[in-house]
């Protein structure tokens, strides 16, 4: 694999997609925490801090996910309803590094975007005085980028073998069931029927449990889990994301121009 061919892949897709006015989203977020700075401390007195921290992240994750799923699905269908995909491969590159520039891209925007959003968030808090940790919301910022990323992979797997509205469902539906696999396996070893109970720990160990990736809560009071518990589920989720690449590139190197 070039490394020069996949970073000119991943350029051409951050100022296409910086065209589309994706960073007027920081615009969007920058108006919604003024808008939550003044709102909230007028009808919930006492925990308003913790409500404007929780909803800010709330806002980032949501913003964020909006973009990795909608961009993410139309990458490789954008090349192919061109047809500069055909210009692309027929050049010296591997339909790999194709795929691997495309996720480096978006990632690289989205990096930029959270990086923006989150920046504008602590500003938010510091002027509200809240009484929050930085350290755990750039905690709960890191792992929120690979949950991302990983959404990206995904939404590239199925981009590349359906079209972009159906690519968009599953990606939808895989990240809802990679939030609630975790709760649905727990619910499923109480009841009896041990089929039923099969099913879900087979959905929980094909699925990511992106339950993993959610700090949002516990940086809102403050908190930080262990060393060794952010660096599993760091290695889990990046991990994940380039088996999800592999299983990528394979099915897009059997694709027919």
């Amino acid at each position: 694999m070039d490394a020069g061919r996949v970073v000119a892949i991943a350029q051409n897709v951050f100022r296409e997609t910086i065209r589309d006015r994706v960073l007027y989203l920081v615009m969007v977020f920058a108006v919604a925490m003024l808008g939550a700075i003044v709102l909230i401390p007028q009808v919930a007195n006492q925990a308003h801090n913790k409500i404007i921290a929780d909803l800010g992240l709330a806002a980032i994750h949501f913003l964020l996910l909006v973009v990795a799923i909608f961009v993410g699905t139309g990458l490789v269908n954008k090349e192919i309803e061109r047809r500069t995909v055909y210009v692309l491969i027929a050049k010296p590159m591997s339909r790999a590094e194709f795929i691997v520039g495309k996720h480096l891209g978006l990632s690289a925007l989205l990096s930029v975007l959270l990086a923006m959003m989150t920046a504008v968030f602590l500003l938010s808090l510091r002027v509200v005085q809240a009484p929050i940790s930085p350290w755990a919301v750039l905690w709960a910022t890191v792992f929120t980028f690979l949950e991302l990323v990983l959404i990206v992979a995904a939404a590239l797997l199925f981009g590349v073998f359906t079209s972009p509205i159906l690519a968009t469902l599953y990606t939808i539906a895989l990240f809802i069931m990679g939030h609630t696999s975790r709760a649905l396996l727990q619910l499923s070893r109480l009841v009896e029927d041990t089929g039923f109970g099969k099913v879900f720990e087979v959905i929980y160990l094909v699925l990511p449990d992106l339950e993993r990736f959610n700090l949002r809560d516990a940086a809102v009071y403050g908190q930080i889990p262990p060393p060794t518990q952010l660096l599993g589920d760091a290695l889990y989720g990046l991990i994940y994301t380039v088996l999800l690449l592999i299983l990528t590139a394979l099915v897009f190197a059997r694709r027919e121009f």
